[in-house]
């Protein structure tokens, strides 16, 4: 498996201040999302499935060498996923820039609740929306913690 990082959080962040209102904003998300690695369809299987979220979501994940470039060094979770939902998506490249290429221990340090507020995604996701992101948020937790035990 191989994906680039779409973007790094602090490009995202930088990008998010840049456009201003929530409609430009998700107009971007929506761009991004059409910027993931595509997920294999026979990896769309129900073990790969996140659950939590109204639309399909699967997302897979390896432990990988980190690159020479990267600012975390040693074994790190490299991250697949895809929905079926061109905004979901969007949603999955801001979780990509933040947890992917990160170690296991790096992952469950990482305050996502702060950075969504950062992106003001807790004010303009709906609820089914917020709940979705958070079941993708814990399936990426519970996988570091898997590693990290």
């Amino acid at each position: 498996m191989s994906s680039a990082s779409l973007m790094t959080l602090e490009e995202l962040i930088e990008e998010f201040e840049f456009l201003g209102d929530w409609e430009a904003r998700c107009d971007f998300l929506i761009d991004l999302g059409f910027e993931l690695p595509k997920l294999p369809e026979d990896q769309k299987i129900e073990k790969n499935r996140v659950h939590g979220c109204q639309s399909n979501v699967w997302l897979i994940a390896s432990m990988v060498d980190a690159s020479p470039e990267s600012e975390e060094s040693g074994r790190v979770i490299e991250l697949l996923a895809n929905s079926d939902a061109m905004i979901v998506n969007g949603l999955i490249a801001v979780l990509m820039a933040i947890y992917n290429h990160k170690t296991p221990k790096a992952i469950l340090a990482t305050d996502v609740e702060e950075i969504f507020k950062q992106l003001e995604l807790d004010r303009h996701l709906s609820p089914a929306r917020k709940n979705g992101l958070f079941g993708m948020v814990k399936k990426v937790q519970q996988i570091a913690a898997e590693e990290a035990a």
